[in-house]
């Protein structure tokens, strides 16, 4: 299904004032608060910043939860979680960064967080499942406007 030239008119007009001039920035911003959101989990991970454990308490977890070899899964983990969630701030590589969060979020959903249902609130996948589609989203669509891919002249 193609979008057509013509845009939907507002069922309230005088509200399009109101928001169609950010209307260019609510991707950018989705796409910056999604890698801004997946920086901090990579942190904890890596650094042992914002309560985290660090590098080595991670690898025993993932080793231990069956993510074999953890000294492999879990770097590679944290490492797509803060260093990919840069790169979808900024808008750079932003599909692939996007995509292996994607794979990652789906992995965690069907292994971690299925057996305990779907909601969040019991450790469930309702939560690693929305920011799945969210970067499957981004993967598709790409950096967009305001992106350093943009700046750049090319994507990935």
């Amino acid at each position: 299904m193609s979008e057509t030239n013509s845009a939907a008119r507002p069922f309230c007009p005088r509200l399009a004032k109101l928001y169609h001039p950010f209307e260019e920035y609510s991707w950018p911003l989705v796409r910056f608060a999604a890698g801004l959101f997946l920086i901090p989990h990579g942190a904890q991970k890596l650094f042992g910043w914002f309560g985290g454990r660090g590098l080595d308490a991670t690898i025993a977890g993932f080793a231990k939860m069956g993510f074999e070899p953890g000294w492999l899964t879990a770097p590679l983990v944290a490492g797509v979680e803060f260093f990919g969630g840069i790169l979808m701030a900024i808008g750079l590589l932003t599909r692939p960064a996007a995509l292996a969060a994607m794979i990652l979020l789906l992995v965690a959903a069907m292994t971690v967080h299925l057996p305990n249902g779907f909601f969040w609130t019991k450790g469930g996948y309702e939560y690693p499942l929305l920011w799945a589609i969210l970067c499957a989203a981004i993967a598709v669509r790409g950096g967009g406007a305001l992106s350093v891919d943009r700046a750049l002249g090319k994507e990935f």
